[in-house]
């Protein structure tokens, strides 16, 4: 890759949040598949795919608070 096409995928990558390399990470999938496959989505369905991303974003960004601790604690914690 050249010089220009590396800059705007950083670029990209950057600001996208996280969510398709997570969501890649997580089903053993490239990033760059997914996010193809999304903006192909969002052309065809004229957009609607963005209120998915937008979703992804929010429980990425507050995925603690919906995860709570599992098992029992002990009296020593």
């Amino acid at each position: 890759m050249n010089g220009i096409t590396t800059r705007i995928l950083t670029f990209f990558e950057q600001r996208t949040f996280g969510v398709c390399s997570s969501m890649g990470q997580h089903m053993n999938i490239r990033a760059n598949r997914i996010r193809l496959w999304f903006i192909y989505l969002s052309f065809l369905t004229f957009g609607s795919p963005i209120f998915f991303y937008l979703v992804m974003l929010f429980w990425k960004q507050n995925r603690h608070i919906f995860f709570f601790r599992r098992g029992r604690s002990t009296v020593w914690e």
